[in-house]
């Protein structure tokens, strides 16, 4: 995200007060973890902790709205949980891009870090009390606090290392591992102790582990130097007052569609529905502005061009890949044999072996496109993009043969089908997600960067919608139809890609 000054503060030292950070540096120490920066140890742990908090809840999410009231639970039927969570996981992609906004024109990374997390752990507390009206609370408050929290921590990061280059990437790779380590050991700790003792403790401790990194965050604030501060200078007061007025304005629109869809009765299907059209529609209006008045030569063109074919292909990459949380936690809870040696292993827990898999695999990976590089037979982005969709797809082949056998009378299989669909998956995102980042940030003009970014995650949401609504039909339809539509949605994506990647390089120009 863009890092733009404001002027409340006419220091960094003063903006660190305010913050609750410690002000004491004004250069981040250049060694001191694992011979980087040592403020990076301290936004390692700022997100692992964030992502603990993060992955604690979506262990349980789905599990929780569909479970029972009788046994803790909301009793929402299949269709209703799979929107809402769908809804739910696309707001905290979308609502990164105003979480981006806010902190450069008026709170500053490092402030918006801080407010993020308090407002992260304030949604986990609340969802830990047994209400509806809480958990809809709660899970408001995580969607904004993570829009303050996600893109600017990152920013803080890249801040670390004025001189950029290798030791910037060596240094992302280290963070890149804490988001990992996070979602690794979240649902082994609040998965079972959601599913096993009462749902709600295992939301407070999400919102605990927030609290930790809160508090480490604060601790190890001095060693951030001026990373996330704000330049003396700061912006115009008249330009700070105009951000402010577009912040009431936006905020009174939420609540007026808010407050429209309690009253009409707008149930979560169709706001789902609704939502995924808007996307779309914004993300294709934004395409004709930029190619009619955007200002861009052509060549600028025929790569903004390619972002949105790729835009296309990662929703429905995501679309797939999401239903970790939902349709495959479904799947485990209900027709999967989790006995072991006598225990039946808690539904939540098998989310963590996803990301165990990327710590594992991910420089496997990185070596493969080294080692092909230097032979010169690397693929082109659009061919990994290809090739990410053809393993998820694969991935929900596997399910379809799984759900085979639980139609055959066999009402539950063994965990080894849902374990070889997590390897495709991951190996699919390996493929797939750093390579659509970076791509983006090749082909954008320099000057619409963030604006690129931001579709990124605009295509991250409307997969997560996708993903939640297809959850929903869990129940409704058979489930080797239903995860066979997948395969062939996912994998006919990746071959028709494949078909077209040569034409589709012609337009990147001389991007890989």
């Amino acid at each position: 995200m863009p890092n733009d000054p404001t002027s409340e503060f006419s220091s960094p030292a003063a903006t660190a007060v305010a913050g609750g950070i410690h002000p004491a540096a004004v250069v981040p120490e250049r060694a001191g973890f694992f011979g980087h920066p040592r403020g990076l140890a301290t936004l390692f742990f700022t997100e692992f902790w964030e992502r603990f908090s993060f992955y604690g809840l979506r262990a349980l999410l789905q599990l929780f709205m569909v479970t029972a009231a009788i046994k803790g639970g909301l009793g929402f039927s299949d269709p209703k949980a799979g929107a809402i969570y769908g809804l739910y996981t696309s707001f905290v992609y979308l609502t990164a891009l105003p979480g981006g906004w806010l902190a450069d024109r008026l709170l500053g990374q490092r402030r918006a870090v801080f407010v993020g997390g308090c407002i992260i752990a304030l949604g986990h507390f609340s969802m830990a009390v047994p209400r509806t009206a809480t958990f809809f609370l709660g899970l408001g408050l995580i969607v904004c606090g993570t829009g303050l929290l996600k893109p600017n921590v990152s920013t803080m990061v890249g801040e670390l290392y004025p001189e950029g280059g290798a030791r910037r990437d060596a240094g992302f790779s280290i963070f890149y591992m804490g988001i990992n380590l996070g979602a690794f050991v979240a649902p082994l700790v609040c998965g079972p102790l959601g599913e096993r003792v009462n749902w709600h403790y295992g939301f407070a401790a999400a919102g605990f582990g927030m609290v930790l990194g809160l508090i480490q965050y604060v601790l190890g604030g001095r060693h951030l130097g001026d990373a996330g501060l704000k330049p003396n200078a700061g912006i115009d007061p008249a330009e700070r007052r105009k951000s402010l007025r577009i912040l009431a304005v936006t905020a009174l629109v939420i609540a007026v569609l808010g407050f429209s869809v309690y009253a009409f009765g707008i149930t979560a299907q169709q706001l789902a529905g609704t939502m995924g059209i808007v996307i779309v529609s914004l993300a294709f209006v934004y395409l004709i502005y930029q190619l009619v008045a955007g200002g861009l030569d052509p060549l600028e063109k025929k790569k903004m061009v390619v972002i949105f074919i790729l835009f296309i292909f990662s929703a429905l990459f995501w679309s797939g890949f999401e239903q970790a949380g939902s349709s495959l936690t479904l799947f485990a809870q209900r027709l999967t044999d989790r006995h072991v040696f006598g225990w039946e292993v808690p539904t939540s827990t098998l989310q963590a072996v996803n990301p165990v898999l990327i710590i594992l695999l991910a420089p496997v990976f990185a070596a493969l496109w080294v080692s092909l590089s230097k032979t010169g037979k690397e693929p082109s982005a659009p061919a990994k993009f290809s090739l990410g969709l053809v393993l998820v797809g694969l991935g929900f082949l596997v399910m379809a043969g799984a759900a085979v056998l639980t139609q055959g009378g066999v009402r539950q299989v063994s965990p080894v089908w849902l374990l070889l669909t997590y390897l495709l998956h991951t190996c699919g995102e390996l493929c797939l997600s750093p390579v659509g980042l970076s791509t983006v940030t090749k082909l954008a003009p320099h000057r619409k960067v963030s604006q690129m970014m931001g579709i990124w995650f605009m295509s991250i949401a409307l997969g997560n919608l996708i993903a939640g609504l297809v959850a929903g039909r869990f129940s409704s339809y058979p489930l080797p139809q239903i995860f066979g539509l997948v395969f062939a949605t996912t994998a006919g994506a990746g071959v028709i890609l494949a078909l077209f990647i040569k034409p589709i390089r012609r337009l990147m120009g001389d991007v890989h």
